[in-house]
């Protein structure tokens, strides 16, 4: 008789401990429903953003619109206060909501082996043998002179000036040699430069009339740089074979 009575005790307690059980899934379940209908405030793109545009100049191609939570993926921005200095790492496109991971550090969309462009500048570029580029071992970043020399014309000297001061350099391109010396010639000095075997392209940075003023004097004479940091002196006059003699 105690057994039974025992017995029935036990089934209760299971019987009210699954009941709890069941009840706590059961509201946890609906309270995740629930959460997963509560309104959300997320940016929404409303017109193309480009790759680099600045966070800043987002403007009205971004509105503020209310989501459910269910259809807010993670990282979605509901403010740009922490986005501040950021540029569109990608293409934005309208109907998009706006990710922490589309916008990046202005860094993160350089090539390597490049500098940024200071703003209102433009780039253009020519193409140099290794000596007229320091043999070969200037590097975006660095400042330079442009020394350009013409030909004399009409009883005119040939002439070589610096006309160009302090010019940005915002990428050098072109492989120094890596090929093996051949059998019986020396190999070259450990931790010298290479010397590229062919010819540079070099990039400034530079304003309208400048590129105009490289443009020429690539096509119609002839380009030496030099590496002019911000304190080198710059006065200079020009040569001529005069200052020769």
């Amino acid at each position: 008789m105690k057994t039974r009575i025992l017995a029935g005790f036990v089934m209760a307690v299971l019987a009210i401990a699954g009941l709890v059980i069941v009840s706590t899934y059961v509201g946890t379940a609906d309270a995740r429903a629930l959460d997963q209908q509560e309104p959300r405030e997320v940016y929404l793109i409303t017109a193309p953003i480009l790759k680099g545009t600045p966070v800043e100049e987002f403007g009205e191609s971004l509105t503020l619109h209310t989501v459910p939570a269910a259809v807010v993926p993670a990282g979605a921005l509901s403010s740009l206060d922490a986005q501040s200095g950021k540029v569109a790492g990608v293409d934005l496109q309208p109907g998009e909501q706006l990710l922490d991971s589309r916008v990046v550090d202005p860094q993160a969309l350089e090539a390597p082996g490049t500098v940024p462009v200071p703003k209102g500048l433009q780039e253009v570029t020519i193409q140099l043998e290794a000596p007229r580029v320091l043999g070969g071992q200037l590097t975006a970043g660095d400042t330079v002179g442009v020394f350009v020399s013409f030909e004399g014309e009409e009883g005119r000297e040939s002439k070589t000036a610096k006309d160009l001061d302090k010019i940005l350099v915002t990428s050098v391109q072109g492989a120094p040699s890596t090929t093996e010396p051949a059998e019986g010639e020396a190999a070259p000095e450990a931790g010298a430069p290479a010397v590229p075997e062919s010819s540079l392209l070099v990039t400034f940075a530079v304003n309208a009339d400048t590129a105009e003023k490289i443009v020429y004097a690539s096509e119609f004479g002839r380009i030496w740089l030099s590496l002019e940091p911000e304190d080198a002196e710059q006065n200079a006059n020009g040569a001529t074979r005069s200052d020769f003699e």
